[in-house]
């Protein structure tokens, strides 16, 4: 492998992101753990038919051991060398919907020249900072294929150590080239002004984004696309544990199965399901398609 840029096979769903080092803080637990858009997404993955998938991450050489570890679940990892990997602090209260954030450390951004091998049908960027992916990285990767953004990096600012939530700037020069977006209620606001769930979908999608995902916490999640919204309930977990990386799970699943010819209702019932299952147990998902679809079928979905 190239260690500027990367020369790929075609991929099926490509998920580019850091792998990060991750502090874990809960009522109930400290831990320090592997996270990231990348980590999760792929970890999501590992016990389905990922043969189509390829994961495209950056992350310091202190690290590697990560990318060792998926590897070994026969997981296509390609590694952009950063200088240090990103570091954050997660720390939950009881409401596993509160959510404040650190940033200890930084990598670097992923840039289109060392990206310009990578190919695959469909290109989920897994931003967690601003600057982790330029306009020009997305308008590049439209060209050659789907891209699907979860935009929550892009409303984060970090100030001093801490996380703050700011408007992405560009948001109406980048929704055109953005075919499938992700945000969660806090998210959806910060962007569009708009509290109610419907409202912001719609504007979403006026800004030239076809296919709108909004993840609501326990309220369930909302699908608007081709002008119709797909509601998706939520299905109550046993436990309520560990939410780090839940909207990461949510989008594997919805783009794993989208992939394989599901509706929308089923991408997103299969998505919810598996969020459940993640939100009972801390660390990455790690259940069966079986695991997944007893939890759609004890809630009578």
């Amino acid at each position: 492998m190239n260690k500027e840029i990367l020369h790929t096979g075609r991929a099926e769903i490509c998920c580019i992101g850091h792998i990060t080092l991750d502090k874990v803080v809960t009522p109930r637990f400290t831990a320090h753990m592997p996270g990231g858009t990348a980590y999760y997404f792929a970890n999501a993955l590992r016990n389905f038919d990922h043969s189509g998938f390829r994961l495209v991450t950056s992350l310091g050489e202190s690290e590697m051991d990560v990318v060792a570890e998926l590897r070994s679940r026969d997981i296509e990892v390609d590694v952009i060398p950063s200088r240090k990997s990103v570091y954050f602090e997660n720390k939950y209260g009881e409401n596993m919907n509160d959510r404040t954030q650190r940033v200890l450390a930084v990598a670097d951004p992923f840039t289109v020249d060392k990206l310009e091998g990578v190919n695959a049908r469909i290109y989920h960027l897994g931003t967690l900072l601003a600057y982790d992916f330029s306009l020009d990285v997305i308008k590049s990767l439209a060209a050659r294929g789907t891209v699907s953004v979860d935009i929550q990096g892009y409303l984060r600012k970090v100030v001093g150590e801490n996380v703050v939530h700011v408007d992405y700037d560009l948001k109406r020069e980048a929704m055109p080239y953005i075919s499938i977006l992700k945000a969660n209620e806090k998210e959806m606001e910060v962007l569009t002004g708009e509290a109610e769930p419907h409202e912001a979908a719609r504007i979403l999608a006026e800004w030239g984004c076809p296919e709108v995902l909004l993840t609501l916490g326990d309220k369930g999640s909302l699908i608007y696309a081709r002008g119709e919204f797909y509601d998706i309930p939520a299905m109550k977990p046993d436990d309520e544990v560990d939410a780090t990386g839940c909207g990461d799970t949510y989008m594997a699943g919805y783009l794993y199965m989208r992939s394989r010819g599901a509706s929308y209702v089923e991408a997103g019932t299969f998505a919810a399901a598996m969020c459940t299952i993640k939100l009972g147990a801390p660390g990455p998902f790690s259940a069966s398609m079986d695991d997944v679809r007893d939890v759609i079928h004890r809630a009578g979905l």
